[in-house]
């Protein structure tokens, strides 16, 4: 299926692992030009390097931290620097940590608003002038499958991650007449190095093995398995490309059935 993106301009927060890679690992296959950031230099560069030698487009890493209002400044004038545009926003963040709410203190609240919350409103209230110029953007916001049933242990997101959807719900009304689609991707539990993180905080707190909690895990979702990264970038692809012109305001889950609500 041809998605119209070969020679648009997108920019992947927090890209050098996970989920964030997966996306502009998707993304350049269909020939996007790509800027992805992330805190980790080194892995940045490993992962803009791999991307080139195997597609061929044109990918810029930039080292920066999601959580300094400056530097996001920086990111933006240097990507409209390299392209004159960003056609596709993906906003991202490493999650929040995990914890119980007695165990939280004001200084845990406050990080995870800046990282979760206050990094995506930055990079899409910097985006949003050029979008709107050009008729034309795609900005999808990687939330998280606690937004629709809050996951044991990870408080802070199940309270903060919700905003990202009120963000992408409104903004969807406010740009949809510049022709700019904004959606939310809520993933569940996919291989990544940041569920092994999780794991291996829940085995320590509940005195297990982390092989017994991955299995508790992966005993709640239908399908069986943890989803594999490539199947997310695909998903974030799509939403970010011509053929999802009629899409805007969702907040769709890519969990293999483990939220059990409606909707």
């Amino acid at each position: 299926m041809e998605l119209g993106l070969k020679n648009k301009v997108a920019l992947v927060a927090a890209s050098s692992r996970g989920l964030g890679k997966a996306v502009a690992w998707a993304l350049a296959r269909e020939g996007t030009k790509l800027v992805i950031c992330a805190r980790n230099k080194k892995a940045l560069e490993q992962t803009a390097d791999e991307i080139l030698m195997e597609t061929g487009v044109t990918v810029f890493p930039l080292a920066m931290d999601l959580m300094d209002a400056e530097r996001i400044d920086w990111l933006i004038r240097e990507t409209m620097e390299l392209f004159g545009k960003v056609d596709i926003l993906v906003t991202n963040s490493g999650g929040p940590a995990p914890g119980d709410f007695e165990a939280l203190e004001d200084q845990d609240w406050a990080k995870s608003l800046e990282l979760t919350l206050m990094s995506a409103v930055r990079l899409i209230r910097a985006v949003i002038p050029g979008m709107k110029a050009q008729k034309w953007g795609r900005i999808i916001n990687i939330a998280s499958a606690s937004v629709k049933q809050p996951i044991p242990e990870l408080f802070l997101s199940n309270a903060i991650r919700p905003a990202v959807n009120g963000l992408t719900k409104s903004l969807s009304q406010e740009l949809a007449p510049y022709q700019i689609t904004v959606n939310a991707v809520c993933p569940g539990f996919f291989a990544t190095d940041r569920v092994k993180e999780l794991v291996r905080s829940k085995a320590k707190s509940q005195n297990k093995a982390p092989e017994s909690v991955e299995r508790d895990m992966i005993a709640q979702i239908p399908l069986g398995r943890m989803g594999h990264p490539d199947e997310f970038g695909e998903l974030v692809t799509f939403l970010a490309s011509e053929k999802a012109n009629y899409i805007t305001g969702t907040s769709v889950q890519i969990d293999g059935g483990f939220v059990k609500g409606l909707v």
